[in-house]
């Protein structure tokens, strides 16, 4: 009864609201739906901003669901700045972290500020440090990214690679003169002349050119003070000799006279392209535990350029030293633009089950890969480029690069096998090995014409066991060693004099 006295009571009043509240309710739908489409039209949801500096480009990222319509100018002002308009979007918690991305090492990026300009318009503004040369493009879905807006920024004059090694080169000789003399120097200033010439012998200085060596005969007192300078006080060390010119009547005796093909031997600088895989956008693979091939890659990439510059003679170049990213080509590229003698890209190997292990090399291939794992390893290097960003607009003749890449000889797939034998070899006992035999495959960073070029992958980063060794100093080291000593064998057995290049 109650409950159809609550009808009979409520129910002319609810027919009556009926309409009124149906019409309100259409109303307030129509504007949600307006409101949402005109959202969907205008608005983009930032997912993530990123800067990436390097002495070679910097890199900002924006991240978003939808694509971005954005340009970008330098101010007339001369202040060096540089502005980026961003249509259609709302200023949101995401743009403001921009701001504290930036770098102080940042070679181009001084700083970021960011505010809504207008209705629906962004802008941002660079405070430059140099002069650049910006490229903007847009990148679309890939892998684990959205939609990305990306703008380079490049320094208007590209340093000479090359006159950077032979300035490095000559800076770490005058710093090794430098410390020999004053290893020499505290030697005699702690031994006692007189004693000196009457005992007739000098302690050896082992490790230092020019040091006695136990049995040697000291020279006469004045020959000794003929070749080292003595201190001007007492507890001062003497000036280091430099190549300048006499310094007085005590300077060094001028060296003998080199024959040319001597002075070519000695002059002849060994340089050995050092490649760390991915890097920047492109993180590589990733280890169960997070490790990711980008970061432990660059990390051995480090320790074995320090190692190949201990030598004399010989410089290491890499085409990154930092976290950024690098297209293929231009890693090649790089390589030849400091006349490289050997090409090396280190990376660390990933696959759907975590069972593999093992080291691998590889060289070219123009005939096919010799595996189905090779073919499936060089098609997952190759795609890079689609992950880490490559501007295509930059490539100016795509037709051209794909056939300067293709021009890889014979002979250099032959000394390619050669050095991946004797590297392989020596990683073959620092750890396991996936291959007991150098492989190929179309690897595009391996097209060098003309330098033997080889892809190393030091182990499995999917394998847990092998992603601790990856992760550890110790095993880095170990790798580098073999590295190293793969390297050095090969040039022994194959000095690069036939070039003839005297730097």
């Amino acid at each position: 009864m109650k409950a159809g006295t609550r009808v009979d009571t409520f129910g002319p009043e609810l027919k009556a609201a009926a309409p009124t509240r149906r019409l309100a309710l259409c109303q307030l739908g129509s504007l949600a739906v307006l409101l949402g489409a005109s959202d969907l039209a205008h608005g983009a949801s930032i997912v993530a901003v990123r800067v990436w500096p390097a002495a070679d480009y910097s890199r900002l990222t924006i991240e978003s669901d939808t694509a971005l319509k954005a340009k970008h100018f330098v101010t007339p002002d001369g202040a060096m700045r540089l502005v980026i308009d961003i249509d259609e979007l709302e200023l949101n918690p995401a743009l403001r972290e921009l701001v504290g991305k930036v770098q102080a090492d940042d070679p181009y990026i001084a700083g970021i500020r960011v505010g809504q300009y207008a209705p629906r318009l962004v802008r941002l503004v660079l405070d430059l440090k140099q002069p650049v040369l910006a490229q903007q493009f847009a990148l679309p879905p890939v892998a684990a990214y959205r939609h990305r807006f990306v703008l380079d920024l490049y320094p208007t004059e590209a340093p000479d690679p090359l006159a950077l090694l032979i300035r490095e080169r000559d800076r770490a000789e005058s710093q090794a003169a430098a410390s020999v003399q004053d290893a020499l120097g505290e030697l005699i200033g702690r031994v006692d002349r007189p004693t000196l010439g009457a005992a007739g012998g000098v302690p050896p200085l082992p490790g230092v050119p020019g040091a006695a060596e136990p049995g040697a005969t000291a020279p006469p007192p004045a020959q000794a003070q003929a070749t080292h300078s003595p201190p001007g006080k007492a507890g001062r060390e003497p000036e280091p000799a430099t190549a300048a010119g006499p310094a007085g009547p005590q300077s060094t005796p001028a060296p003998t006279v080199l024959d040319a093909d001597a002075q070519r031997r000695i002059n002849r600088l060994v340089v050995v392209a050092l490649d760390p895989g991915h890097g920047g956008e492109d993180p590589g693979a990733i280890g169960p535990s997070g490790l990711r091939e980008k970061d432990v890659v660059l990390q051995i990439a480090l320790k074995l350029r320090d190692r190949i510059n201990s030598l004399p003679g010989m410089r290491a170049m890499l085409t990154r030293d930092a976290d950024f990213f690098v297209p293929l080509h231009e890693r090649v590229n790089k390589a030849r633009r400091v006349q490289a003698d050997l090409f090396v890209s280190l990376h660390a190997d990933a696959f759907m089950t975590p069972t593999a292990r093992g080291a691998s090399v590889f060289a070219l291939s123009q005939s096919g890969a010799t595996s189905a794992a090779a073919r499936w390893m060089a098609n997952k290097e190759n795609a890079a480029d689609v992950v880490g960003g490559l501007n295509v607009a930059t490539a100016k003749d795509p037709q051209l690069l794909r056939t300067m890449l293709d021009m890889s000889t014979a002979a250099q797939i032959k000394d390619s096998l050669r050095i991946g034998s004797e590297v392989l070899e020596r990683m073959g006992r620092v750890g396991a090995l996936h291959k007991r035999q150098v492989e190929q495959a179309g690897f595009a960073v391996l097209k060098a014409p003309d330098i033997p070029s080889i892809l190393v992958e030091t182990a499995f980063i999917s394998n847990p066991e092998e992603e601790a060794k990856l992760r550890d100093d110790g095993y880095q080291q170990r790798l580098v060693e073999a590295l190293f000593n793969g390297i050095r064998r090969y040039f022994a057995r194959n000095p690069p004099l036939a070039r003839q290049r005297a730097l």
